[in-house]
């Protein structure tokens, strides 16, 4: 008879354990739930939002231009609670001239088509206006840039410090979807980013 309980204790312990292995695998290496804290994504992210941030497929499928990612902000940069990763979209890969002028971001000479902006605001640039990405970076901004602490003031930020693409928002339930990326047909005749 005491073998029973034993049995029955040690499956409950081998359940457990077993999902708590398959739980920090898929947090660690394939999708992470993500709480926008920040207000620099309105409209397309509002705070309190909870999105599905992928953490595989870039393994395979480069990050492109207008992937929204969270990613940790440089040091010295940490809003709120220490550790709080930022979550912005990325406007220029590695190679890339991004310049702001005219209240606009132009990339490789060409000005972006943006209607994710929040209110249509226009850009303004920080202490720069210029920057040449390097290759193995990423040029990265709020889409309400007036709110967002991002490359126009600490500059681009290195692919080793993204965390994943957010990728699907799923809460509040009535927000539930995939997150459109942009696909900015007017950069076709720009030159390719290596």
């Amino acid at each position: 008879m005491s073998r029973r309980p034993l049995g029955c204790a040690f499956e409950i312990v081998e359940t457990l354990v077993l999902t708590l292995v398959i739980f920090l695998v898929i947090q660690n290496f394939v999708a992470q739930p993500y709480r926008v804290q920040q207000q620099s994504m309105e409209h397309t992210l509002e705070p309190n939002q909870y999105v599905l941030v992928d953490k595989l497929t870039p393994r395979f499928d480069d990050y492109k231009r207008g992937d929204i990612v969270v990613f940790d902000p440089p040091s010295g940069w940490a809003q709120g609670e220490p550790g709080t990763p930022f979550i912005k979209r990325i406007i220029g890969l590695g190679g890339d001239t991004v310049e702001i002028k005219d209240s606009r971001v132009y990339v490789d000479g060409v000005a972006l088509d943006e209607p994710y902006i929040f209110d249509g605001q226009p850009t303004q640039p920080g202490d720069q206006s210029r920057w040449v990405v390097p290759a193995g970076d990423l040029f990265v901004m709020g889409d309400h840039r007036e709110n967002s602490a991002d490359s126009r003031i600490f500059g681009p930020i290195p692919r080793s410090s993204v965390i994943g693409r957010a990728w699907l928002r799923y809460w509040p339930i009535n927000t539930f979807g995939v997150l459109p990326t942009p696909t900015h047909p007017e950069l076709a005749g720009a030159s390719p980013a290596p």
